[in-house]
C-alpha cells in the first residue's frame, strides 16, 4: 500500500480533535502519517494531541506560538508532506472507514487522476462517530480536468467538499500554496488549480464526515451576498494566474460571471418575498453590476438549468404566505 501523509490544521478545536485522528487512525493505511498543527490554541488542542501522540508514534505535533492564520498552517501541512499521497483534513471533521484505501486505489489505476473526491455525510458533534452505510455499488467517475472547470463555471458553485479531497503529493507541491487573499473559497481556487493540471475523479461513496457546530469557519460569512462575492474572488483569482492559460479562458470567465450573476437575480427576488429588502438590495446589485441586460431580461434559462428551481419557489413563496398569515 502506497504512504499518506495527512495534516490537520487545529485553532481552538480540541474537543473534536480526537475523533478526527481516531478516523484516521482507523484508516487500513500501513504506512500513514499524521501532523497535528496547533495554531497557537487556548483550549486542550495540544493535551489532547499529546495524548494521541504518545498512544501513536504515527501521530505528530507542531504547536506554534502565535496564530499565524490558518492558511499558514494550511501550507504548513503541505510542505510537510512527503508520502505519495495527501490530505489536508480540518480537526472538527473526520473520515469515513475505508476512505483513503478508496481514494489511493484509484489514483494508482489512473496516474492522471491528481485529485479525488467524493459524498459527505453530515452530522453534529454529538453524535459521535457515525455509522456510515455505503451505496451497494460503490463507483468512481474519471472526469478531465477542463471538464471539471466548465461544469464549476457553468453553475458557479463549489460541490467538491474538502473532507473528502485526497491528492497526489507531488502534484500538490507542483501547484503550490493557499492564497492568504481567499479567506473561505481557497480550497475552491485549489480545486480549479487541479483541474488545470491534471484529471479528477469522483465516487459516490461517502469519503468524509462533516460535523455541523456553532464554530465552523464557515458561519462567519455574513450571508448569501457575501457568499457570491468570496466565490467570485476565486474564480478572479483563478483566471489572473494559472487559468489564463486555458485555451477557453474567455468563454469560461464569461460563463461563471453569467452563472453568479444569474443566482443572485433569483435570490433578489427569492428575499424580496421573504420581506429582506436590504439582501435583496444587495443581491440585485451584484446581479445587475454584472450583467446589465439583466434589467431587461431576465435570466429565465437560470430556472430551467435548475431541478429544483421549481419546488425552490413554491417553497419561498409558501413561507411568505405563512410568515403573512395573521395569528389566530
Amino acid at each position: 500500500m502506497p504512504s499518506v501523509d495527512v495534516a490537520i490544521p487545529c485553532y481552538q478545536y480540541g474537543k473534536y480533535l480526537e475523533d478526527c485522528v481516531t478516523s484516521i487512525l482507523r484508516q487500513e493505511i500501513r504506512d500513514l502519517r499524521i501532523l497535528v498543527i496547533d495554531n497557537a490554541s487556548t483550549d486542550n488542542t495540544r493535551e489532547v494531541a499529546e495524548r494521541m501522540s504518545a498512544r501513536d508514534s504515527r501521530v505528530q505535533i507542531v504547536s506554534h506560538a502565535t496564530n499565524l492564520g490558518h492558511h499558514a498552517s494550511f501550507n504548513e501541512g503541505m510542505d510537510w508532506a512527503r508520502a505519495e499521497y495527501f490530505m489536508l483534513l480540518g480537526a472538527d471533521d473526520c473520515l469515513s472507514p475505508g476512505a483513503l484505501a478508496r481514494a489511493i486505489s484509484i489514483m494508482e489505476k489512473h496516474p492522471s487522476v491528481n485529485l479525488t473526491h467524493g459524498a459527505e455525510y453530515r452530522s453534529t458533534f454529538d453524535q459521535g462517530l457515525p455509522n456510515i452505510s455505503q451505496p451497494r455499488a460503490v463507483n468512481w467517475q474519471l472526469i478531465k480536468g477542463i471538464d471539471l472547470i466548465e461544469r464549476l463555471c457553468r453553475t458557479g458553485r463549489c460541490h467538491i467538499m474538502a473532507q473528502t479531497v485526497v491528492v497526489r503529493t507531488a502534484a500538490q507541491k507542483s501547484i503550490g500554496h493557499y492564497r492568504a487573499s481567499l479567506s473561505h473559497t481557497d480550497d475552491l481556487e485549489m480545486w480549479l488549480r487541479f483541474a488545470s493540471l491534471g484529471n479528477v475523479a469522483e465516487t459516490n461513496a461517502i469519503q468524509g464526515v462533516r460535523r455541523l457546530h456553532p464554530d465552523n469557519r464557515s458561519s462567519s460569512i455574513a450571508n448569501v451576498h457575501q457568499c457570491d462575492i468570496l466565490v467570485e474572488q476565486a474564480f478572479q483569482s483563478f483566471f489572473a494566474q494559472e487559468g489564463a492559460r486555458l485555451p477557453d479562458s474567455r468563454r469560461l470567465q464569461k460563463m461563471v460571471k453569467q452563472a453568479l450573476s444569474d443566482r443572485a437575480y433569483w435570490g433578489a427576488l427569492a428575499n424580496l418575498v421573504r420581506g429582506d429588502f436590504r439582501l435583496s438590495r444587495d443581491l440585485m446589485g451584484f446581479a445587475l453590476s454584472r450583467t446589465p441586460s439583466s434589467a431587461l431580461f431576465p435570466p429565465i434559462n437560470y430556472l430551467w438549468h435548475r431541478r429544483d428551481a421549481i419546488q425552490h419557489i413554491g417553497q419561498v413563496v409558501s413561507d411568505r404566505l405563512v410568515s403573512a398569515r395573521p395569528l389566530s
